[in-house]
C-alpha cells in the first residue's frame, strides 16, 4: 500500500467514528442556530428599535405642536418671529428639544402649489447637533419625493401624522427617523407642518454590536462543545462501545460466556447500567419539573390573585354606582374604563363642588400595567383634592401639573379634559391638556367633535398654563368625552378604529341615554377589532343636560 493510499485509508477511519461525526454534527447544529438566532435577533433588533424611534418622535411632536399657535403662522413668517410670543414659542421648544434630546424640531410652511418648496416658521436645533438653523423666513427646496407626498397627504388628504426613515443621501449627517404632524388653527385647517427628527445612530451602533457578540458567542460555544463532546464521548461512550464489541466478537468466535465482570463497571453509561440510570436520572428530573412546575403555579397564582386586588381596588376607586346621583334631575351621567391588562392608567371621575357646579374629567396615563396604575391613583387624587378648592380650571391644572411633575423619575404624562359646568345655567370652563377633541350633541341635532386650543398633558413640563374653553350647554344637549384606547383600537389588518367611526356609532341612536351611549360605541369597537388583541384602555363617559326642569 502506498503513502497515499496509507493516508487515505486512516483518514476514511478517523472520518467513519461515531465521535468524529457527532462531534460534527453538534458543530454543525451549534453554527446553524447561531445563525440562525443572528438572522431573527437582527430583523427583531432593527424592527424593534425603529418602532420605538418612531412612537418616541411622535410622542415629542405631539407634545411639540401643543405649543405652537397655528393661527399666527403666517404672522411669525411675515414679522421673522420678532414678537415675544414666537420667542416664548421658541424658547419652550428649545427646553423640548434639549430635554428629549431629539436632533431638530421645526416647522415650516411648504408651497402648496406643487410642494415643491417650504419656508421655514422656526427651527430649533439641539446643543449636540452639527446642523446650522434654518431662520424664520428661509425658502428651501423639499429634500426629495417622499417629503413631497407626505407634505400633500397632511394638507389635502387629512393624514394626522407621518415619517420618514433616512439611512442613504445624508450628506455626511447621520441616520435619523422625522415624525411629521400637521399645524392646525383653531378651525382645524392646516397652516404648517411640524416636523420631529431623531437621530438612529444607536441602531446602527447596537446591531454592530449585536452581531459581534453573537458571532464571538457562537465560535466560543462551538470550540467549547467540540472539545467537551470529544473527551466526553472518548471516555463514557467510544471505550465502553469498543469493549462491549470487542467481548460481543469474543462471544460470537468462542461461544462461551464472558469471564465474571468483563462488562460491569466499563462506563456509567454502559447498556444494562445505563438503562437503570436513566430511568433513575428520568423520575428524578421528572420529580423535580413537577415541583418546578408547582412552584411556578403557586406563584402564577399568587401573582394573579394580587393584580385581581389591584383591579378590583382600581376599579373600587372609579364612580361605578349608577346614577350616582338620584335625587339630581339637572343632568345624566355615566360613564365605563375597560383595562387592556389587568390594571389601567385610563380614570374618570366626577362629583358635585357645591350644589350648583359639576366636576367631570377624563384622563389616560401614558403608559399600561402596574406603573401606569399607580401613577393614575396619584392623579386622580391631586386632580380631586385640587377641584374643591378655589381657582379657574387652568389654575387647578397648574397646581397638579407641578405636583406631577415632581420627582417623576420615569417621565410618565397624563393626558386629560376636565370642565367644571353651573348646572344652573349649563355654563361650563373645560381645559383640554393634550386630550381627545370631546362630542358634542346639540338637542335634537348629532353628535359631532369639538376642537379648540390643546394645553400640554400633565406632567410634561413643569411650570405649564393651561388655557380655559368656555361653553354653554342647552337642555337636551350631551357631550361624550373618552380616551385614545377608543379610536386607536385596531383590528387584524392593524386599521385604526378612528373618529369617524366613533362619530357613525354615537349617532346610531343620537338620543340614546348616556348608558345606552357608551354600550353602543363599546359594541361598534367589539364588532370592529373582532379577534384583535385590545392594546390600551377604552374608556369612555356621557352626560346630558337636562336643565334645571329636567
Amino acid at each position: 500500500m502506498t503513502d497515499k493510499g496509507f493516508r487515505s485509508k486512516k483518514i476514511r477511519q478517523f472520518t467513519s467514528r461515531l465521535s468524529f461525526r457527532i462531534i460534527c454534527g453538534t458543530v454543525f447544529l451549534l453554527l446553524f442556530f447561531g445563525a440562525l438566532q443572528s438572522v431573527v435577533g437582527y430583523a427583531e433588533f432593527t424592527r424593534s428599535l425603529t418602532r420605538e424611534y418612531k412612537e418616541s418622535a411622535f410622542r415629542t411632536a405631539e407634545t411639540a405642536v401643543c405649543l405652537v399657535d397655528g393661527n399666527r403662522i403666517d404672522e411669525y413668517i411675515e414679522t421673522s418671529g420678532s414678537g415675544d410670543d414666537y420667542a416664548d414659542m421658541k424658547q419652550r421648544l428649545d427646553l423640548l428639544c434639549q430635554k428629549q434630546n431629539v436632533t431638530l424640531i421645526y416647522v415650516i410652511k411648504p408651497d402648496t402649489d406643487d410642494y415643491g418648496e417650504f419656508t421655514t416658521v422656526v427651527n430649533i436645533v439641539n446643543k449636540k447637533s452639527d446642523y446650522d438653523p434654518w431662520p424664520v423666513g428661509y425658502r428651501r427646496e423639499t429634500t426629495n419625493d417622499k417629503y413631497r407626498e407626505l407634505y400633500r397627504d397632511i394638507y389635502e388628504n387629512n393624514l394626522s401624522r407621518g415619517s420618514i426613515i433616512r439611512t442613504s443621501e445624508l450628506r455626511g449627517y447621520e441616520p435619523h427617523i422625522t415624525a411629521l404632524i400637521p399645524v392646525k388653527d383653531d378651525n382645524g385647517e392646516v397652516r404648517g407642518i411640524l416636523c420631529v427628527q431623531r437621530p438612529m445612530s444607536e441602531l446602527s451602533n447596537g446591531r454592530h454590536r449585536f452581531m459581534f457578540i453573537i458571532g464571538i458567542a457562537t465560535v466560543l460555544i462551538a470550540v467549547f462543545a467540540s472539545f467537551s463532546s470529544y473527551f466526553f464521548l472518548r471516555q463514557h461512550f467510544v471505550r465502553p462501545i469498543r469493549l462491549v464489541i470487542k467481548e460481543a466478537s469474543r462471544f460470537a468466535r468462542e461461544n462461551t460466556a464472558a469471564e465474571e465482570g468483563a462488562l460491569t463497571g466499563i462506563s456509567t453509561i454502559a447498556e444494562i447500567e445505563v438503562l437503570a440510570s436513566a430511568i433513575g436520572q428520568m423520575e428524578k428530573d421528572t420529580l423535580e419539573h413537577i415541583d418546578r412546575i408547582t412552584s411556578m403555579a403557586a406563584e402564577s397564582k399568587r401573582i394573579g390573585t394580587e393584580l385581581y386586588i389591584a383591579r378590583r381596588i382600581q376599579a373600587a376607586i372609579l364612580p361605578n354606582v349608577f346614577p350616582p346621583f338620584p335625587d339630581r334631575h339637572e343632568f345624566e351621567i355615566y360613564a365605563s374604563m375597560t383595562p387592556a391588562k389587568e390594571v389601567g392608567g385610563d380614570f374618570y371621575d366626577f362629583y358635585l363642588i357645591d350644589d350648583d357646579h359639576l366636576s367631570v374629567v377624563i384622563a389616560d396615563v401614558a403608559g399600561k400595567g402596574v406603573p401606569a396604575a399607580l401613577f393614575m391613583m396619584v392623579s386622580k387624587l391631586l386632580l380631586k383634592l385640587r377641584v374643591h378648592s378655589t381657582g379657574s380650571v387652568g389654575d387647578m391644572l397648574y397646581d397638579v401639573n407641578n405636583t406631577l411633575c415632581e420627582k417623576n423619575e420615569m417621565e410618565l404624562f397624563v393626558t386629560a379634559w376636565l370642565a367644571i359646568i353651573t348646572l344652573s345655567t349649563g355654563e361650563g370652563v373645560a381645559v383640554n391638556a393634550g386630550h381627545e377633541d370631546p362630542m358634542l350633541k346639540r338637542a335634537n341635532g348629532k353628535y359631532e367633535p369639538v376642537k379648540y386650543r390643546h394645553s400640554i398633558p400633565l406632567a410634561a413640563m413643569e411650570g405649564t398654563r393651561y388655557e380655559g374653553h368656555a361653553f354653554k350647554l342647552e337642555p337636551g344637549d350631551s357631550i361624550v368625552v373618552y380616551t385614545d384606547g377608543v379610536t386607536e383600537a385596531t383590528d387584524i389588518d392593524d386599521e385604526m378604529f378612528g373618529t369617524d367611526r366613533l362619530v357613525d356609532a354615537l349617532n346610531s341612536d343620537p338620543d340614546a341615554s348616556p348608558e345606552k351611549c357608551i354600550d353602543n360605541v363599546k359594541a361598534r369597537i367589539e364588532e370592529f377589532k373582532g379577534e384583535a388583541e385590545q392594546f390600551d384602555d377604552i374608556t369612555l363617559l356621557a352626560i346630558k343636560y337636562n336643565g334645571t326642569g329636567g
